[in-house]
């Protein structure tokens, strides 16, 4: 089992614990997601004192109070993430770093001004007592949970984004990896021998042209390294789209059946390159290079997902006809 959640510590709290973790980003405001996740959690035997939410419970979705209160009345662990940050402090935006006068720019003015009309006082305080960053500890190994980068909350970092800026970030933290969440897109991979991991989101797709979503489990190994399984989730999308479009969030609704989120046009290349491909579950063993064998790597070498360029190019090909 995990342990209490520690006192603040510099980089935020500390949970730790011995038996599998649960990650999950996102809720994105969409009730129907958020609670099949708990409910997954349930059928798996993971207790809220390990599991840990990447920041994000508010946005697309219709159902801003209604999904916040579910997290907070489930006792998991929770980081800030940009919307929590923005909605506490009565900003006028989500903060999200949207290009101005983009598509998503435009369509999140719209969600916000919907959430934060369902937002109490309460909701605001509790969101503005949320830390920054939540240390993981798996057995020997340590990891920063952060929304978007140790240095920015709402820091883009895909798959896609280079080594060294993920070798900054990682040496700004100062652990063996960090659990990121706010691009929405599930990935894990080794970054000079360090881990760099985004479990994706529950409350929306994961633009693979299916309407499931994603979450991850972290267990560690007796061996030596953390097993890290990315897994898939259906739930309900039909009744969170309705009422999405009930509420005027029509181009979100679509996205949920579709699998292709509203910002795909303006993800990085490689991740446009994937739009369309249907992710499989996966586990992978990460284990952590020596502090010698690190200053020499700066390679970042994917470990999930894995998928042949060829496949890539061919449902490439095909969505565009």
């Amino acid at each position: 089992m995990a342990s209490p959640t520690d006192k603040m510590t510099k980089s935020g709290p500390v949970v730790r614990s011995a038996d599998p973790v649960a990650i999950f980003g996102g809720p994105y405001s969409n009730l129907e997601a958020t609670r099949a996740f708990y409910d997954e959690m349930v059928r798996r035997g993971i207790s809220p004192d390990r599991i840990v939410c990447t920041g994000d419970i508010i946005a697309y979705g219709a159902d801003a109070s209604a999904t916040l209160a579910l997290v907070r009345a489930s006792g998991c662990h929770v980081v800030m993430g940009n919307v929590e940050e923005n909605l506490a402090a009565g900003a006028a935006d989500c903060g999200c770093g949207f290009e101005e006068g983009s598509t998503c720019d435009r369509l999140s003015a719209v969600w916000f001004a919907h959430a934060a009309s369902q937002l109490s006082l309460d909701d605001r305080v509790w969101m503005a007592g949320l830390s920054r960053q939540i240390e993981l500890a798996i057995g020997p190994y340590r990891f920063a949970v952060l929304h978007g980068g140790v240095d920015n909350i709402n820091r883009l970092v895909f798959a896609s984004t280079d080594a060294a800026t993920k070798r900054q970030q990682l040496d700004e933290a100062g652990m063996d990896g960090v659990i990121g969440g706010h691009c929405g897109l599930p990935f894990t991979q080794s970054v000079g021998g360090r881990l760099w991991h985004n479990s994706g989101a529950v409350g929306m797709p994961a633009n693979d042209g299916t309407a499931r979503v994603w979450y991850s489990i972290f267990r560690p190994e007796a061996a030596g390294g953390v097993a890290i399984e990315h897994r898939a989730l259906g739930y309900d999308q039909a009744s969170a789209a309705a009422k999405m479009r009930h509420v005027g969030l029509s181009e979100y609704a679509e996205a949920l059946g579709s699998g292709i989120r509203v910002d795909a046009d303006t993800l990085p290349p490689p991740e446009q390159r994937m739009r369309g491909v249907a992710l499989e579950e996966g586990r992978v063993l990460w284990k952590p290079d020596s502090a010698e064998q690190r200053i020499e790597r700066i390679d970042c070498r994917p470990l999930w997902p894995i998928v042949a360029e060829e496949h890539v190019r061919d449902r490439a090909t095909i969505s565009s006809h």
